[in-house]
């Protein structure tokens, strides 16, 4: 039963903790993707239905969310590499009860990691994107997984919201609920292998009428640009459940909130908690992450004004003391004594 599989992955947790020797456990999903899962009230909307639907072998309960909800009971930090909707409410729920960091979703590794480039450039720079038009093909196991039509609608949704928050900062451009057409096409084609082909399109209204076309292709291997984010995401979680902070001396040490929303910089979808506006241009959530660490170090936060080279240098001059003052003063009777006595 799905409650059985649950608890074995507990057991391999704490088996692999005592032989290993480790203090500490995370736990990163970086299996293939999975249909989206249906969420249900009295199934897993709460913590508690979503339990009683594991015991329940519930058909809609995911691998991935099994594993999630093993990993949060043991106490280990859960990352999910993919783009299902792993984190049900009722499995962020069950994170924010035990205090136990999760995050994700789904590995920004290359074409979506350059669009939040591009989008937010283009939107600064007042120019309009109107049709936004991806298209991959790709021959290893995520590509043949993707060519299933429930399993590619997940990445689609991941892949396609990486746009929406930074057109919804220019209300200028867009009005309310305006967005660019935006399409994804994923197709496997078993030859290339791990040799992703990406291509992306952008067109956008530019003045007068005007429009403007980039086109974008990129050539790579896509297990190789996932590596070293798995390894970051790993070592960024396991320093912020490290970080505690408190506003008054009298008061405990806190730990930031168990939504790891600081792993947005490597992910598509990035999680947060609720309430909390999604991040998704690529400066931004890299700004995030510089500054909670200079925070750490007792550095103030990093604005890049930089306005000691944009003042006059008298400004940031050493303070003046009485005598300095004084002689000032003197010297000006003396200039208009002299300027008094000549006219």
């Amino acid at each position: 039963t799905k409650w059985e599989q649950m608890e074995m992955i507990r057991r391999d947790i704490r088996a692999m903790k005592a032989e290993k020797g480790v203090q500490k456990v995370i736990v990163l999903w970086t299996a293939n993707t999975e249909r989206f899962s249906s969420v249900l009230p009295g199934l897993n909307d709460t913590a508690d239905n979503l339990i009683a639907a594991i015991k329940a072998d519930a058909a809609e309960v995911s691998p991935s969310t099994i594993f999630a909800v093993a990993s949060i009971l043991e106490g280990c930090t859960y990352i999910n590499g993919s783009p299902q909707n792993t984190f049900v409410p009722g499995c962020i729920e069950l994170a924010e009860l035990h205090k136990v960091f999760i995050g994700g979703d789904d590995f920004k590794s290359g074409q979506t990691k350059l669009k939040s480039v591009m989008v937010d450039f283009l939107v600064s720079a007042g120019i309009k994107p109107v049709s936004i038009v991806s298209y991959n093909h790709l021959g290893n196991n995520d590509g043949r997984n993707l060519s299933a039509p429930n399993q590619f609608k997940s990445k689609e949704i991941s892949k396609s919201n990486v746009v929406d928050d930074i057109v919804e900062s220019n209300r200028i451009l867009y009005k309310a609920g305006e967005k660019p057409d935006h399409c994804v096409v994923i197709k496997y084609v078993p030859y290339v292998g791990d040799s992703k082909r990406a291509m992306d399109e952008y067109t956008s209204e530019i003045m007068m009428g005007g429009h403007n076309t980039i086109v974008v292709h990129n050539t790579c291997e896509d297990s190789l640009l996932a590596s070293p984010i798995i390894l970051d995401l790993v070592i960024l979680a396991e320093l912020c459940s490290r970080i505690e902070f408190r506003s008054d001396p009298i008061l405990p040490y806190v730990t930031l909130h168990p939504v790891m929303s600081i792993l947005s910089y490597l992910c598509k979808a990035p999680l947060v908690p609720r309430g909390t506006p999604v991040v998704n241009a690529l400066s931004k959530q890299r700004s995030c992450i510089e500054n909670i660490l200079r925070a750490c170090l007792s550095l103030p936060p990093d604005n890049n004004m930089l306005l000691e080279h944009k003042l006059p240098s008298t400004l940031f001059s050493p303070r003046p003391t009485n005598k300095l003052i004084i002689d000032h003063i003197n010297s000006k009777q003396e200039q208009d004594q002299v300027k008094y006595t000549i006219e």
